[in-house]
């Protein structure tokens, strides 16, 4: 059996988390260009799924001690960010269109 260093199962962890966050952000960037507005209730409970998801995982990262509670919360706020960003987007097209 290969020993894995431990410093390699945290880079590996927290790449995963930063790419799952990825996935979030396109599934909703998607969702909002070609199916459904903010408002509408699938959106709110995709995007309520996927951020509870992320933010298990994360927490399970944390726990073992993988990554820091602070790099979880900055994963979890970045993605926000981001989704907050791509709501004023969609809500300016929609106001101009």
């Amino acid at each position: 059996m290969t020993e894995v260093r431990i410093p390699d199962i945290a880079n590996k962890a927290l790449t995963l988390l930063r790419a799952d966050a990825e996935k979030i952000y396109k599934l909703i960037d998607v969702q909002m260009e070609n199916l459904t507005m903010p408002q509408c209730p699938l959106y709110e409970e995709v995007l309520d799924t996927q951020m509870f998801g992320l933010s298990r995982e994360i927490e399970f990262a944390v726990r073992l001690g993988l990554i820091d509670e602070e790099i979880g919360r900055d994963i979890l706020e970045d993605l926000e960010r981001k989704l907050a960003h791509l709501h004023e987007l969609y809500n300016q097209n929609v106001s101009e269109g």
